[in-house]
């Protein structure tokens, strides 16, 4: 009798242990096949980790991190996003009479920073104090397109701008007697500016407000969003953020829920000293994707917010930006978010998720397709890839030999990240490129005409008419 009461026994066990193991393959798998939507290097390659011996604490450069780019074929199979085209436009300036020297030194009034390449390596000379670490994991993320093509980006030399608002205006170029304007790169810019818009800071991480790495924060926003599915989620337009920050801003406070009116928008006033003495913890990003709708509003400029809302899910409302960072002005209307208008916000707002609640479908089409465009479009392959081009089509209109200014230094990643500390040299150590690029670059768009540019620009002002009048169809 024992005997087969033993069995029963062996079975329950056997059967209770291959399903644990079968759920921990299963879930293995599924993170992986989740963060193989990410992932951007296939290591292959040879791996050259930091190196932080005893003699080479953050003072100088090893030579250790091959020199040259190799590849059995050098043509790529995938092409670049849309946003590249952009890179033409942004360089147009200067296309007909090239960049020369006394060019880029006239915009060192009005930058943080000087970076020169000769052969392969960096120097920087710094002009002015940079809030927080802006300028610090700028200069990194360079550094690792230096590791991931290495020998593949030219001899150049670039003036860099770190706050918020564009200052190369062109109201200050115009005219028969003008000069050309200095070729000065910064986060942003807008209809009214020359800046050259390069990838921000916060790619590579935001160590003061504990935001990581972006492949790692994406790949966390993303398991958030399958927290709640979409349907079941708070049926309002969110917004978390430091309401001080531009008057824009503050008007978008006044759509919370009063006594008279509810705008259908849930707005939320950050108090930073708060957050930090929490650790952020109230204010991680993947836990903020519980909303149908939610709001991105400019700051004194841009913000660096834009990336991370998009990639809720959850439908994105546009208050209409002033600026555009380097990926965005591909986005098209009521395909990859809802616009609105930031003279009647309020109104705008109720509307959008009025429609939206109604039409849940669509709602939810055009919350996954700005998720999809980032993840598809914004792979940090991709941002690598448009800085290698950037700045290469840039070099190409240098007419004279960059040289090493007299008060410029040698950076690499040693120098770098070896003497810090903290958040700082994790971010630093987990956005390192250990080893050279196992792809090329993929294979550039080529530009827009003028014919299809204006097309592709009246294209998102009918659609943005569209949603001011009221008038959205829903086949879309």
């Amino acid at each position: 009798m024992a005997k087969w009461i033993f069995f029963p026994i062996i079975f329950f066990v056997v059967f209770v242990a291959s399903t644990f193991l079968l759920e921990i393959n299963l879930s293995r798998i599924t993170r992986t096949t989740i963060f193989k939507t990410i992932i951007i290097f296939n290591k292959q390659q040879p791996q050259f980790p930091l190196n932080c011996t005893d003699g080479n604490l953050a003072k100088t450069c090893s030579s250790y991190y091959p020199t040259t780019f190799d590849l059995d074929d050098d043509s790529s199979t995938t092409s670049c996003p849309n946003y590249f085209k952009w890179i033409h436009e942004d360089l147009k300036p200067w296309k007909s009479k090239g960049i020369t020297r006394d060019m880029v030194e006239r915009g060192k009034n009005v930058s943080h920073f000087r970076l020169v390449i000769v052969n392969g390596k960096a120097y920087v000379e710094k002009y002015d104090k940079v809030y927080q670490t802006r300028d610090v994991f700028t200069i990194w993320g360079i550094l690792q397109l230096l590791r991931l093509y290495p020998g593949k980006i030219p001899d150049l030399d670039l003036m860099f701008q770190c706050g918020d608002k564009p200052v190369v205006l062109k109201k200050d170029f115009q005219g028969p007697q003008a000069m050309s304007p200095p070729p000065v790169f910064h986060y942003c810019g807008d209809e009214n500016a020359h800046d050259i818009v390069f990838p921000d800071w916060s790619f590579w991480g935001w160590p003061e407000i504990n935001i990581g790495p972006w492949e790692t924060t994406l790949h966390k926003i993303l398991e958030g969003n399958k927290m709640i599915k979409w349907k079941d989620r708070t049926p309002y337009a969110f917004w978390k953020g430091n309401l001080a920050m531009a008057d824009i801003r503050r008007e978008l406070g006044k759509c919370n829920p009063t006594k008279e009116h509810d705008w259908n928008a849930r707005i939320h006033n950050i108090q930073w000293n708060k957050e930090e003495a929490n650790n952020f913890e109230s204010s991680k990003l993947e836990n903020q994707c519980n909303f149908r709708y939610k709001i991105y509003v400019e700051g004194a400029a841009w913000s660096v917010s834009e990336k991370y809302i998009i990639g809720c899910d959850s439908m994105t409302l546009f208050i209409e930006p002033t600026y555009y960072e380097f990926f965005t002005r591909s986005m098209v209307p009521l395909q990859h978010y809802w616009p609105i208008s930031p003279k009647n916000m309020c109104e705008d707002i109720k509307y959008a998720v009025d429609w939206g609640n109604a039409h849940l479908d669509n709602a939810q089409v055009i919350g996954n397709g700005g998720t999809s465009f980032i993840v598809e479009n914004l792979k940090t392959k991709f941002v690598y890839d448009y800085m290698f081009y950037l700045l290469n089509e840039y070099a190409k209109l240098l007419k004279f030999k960059p040289t090493i200014p007299t008060g410029a230094v040698e950076i690499c990643s040693e120098s770098m990240a070896c003497s810090v500390h903290g958040l700082e040299k994790r971010f630093m150590v987990e956005s390192m490129v250990t080893s050279p690029s196992d792809t090329p670059p993929c294979t550039m768009p080529p530009p827009y005409t003028p014919e299809t540019l204006k097309e592709f620009l009246q294209e998102k002002e009918n659609i943005i008419k569209q949603v001011k009048t009221k008038e959205v169809n829903t086949k879309m």
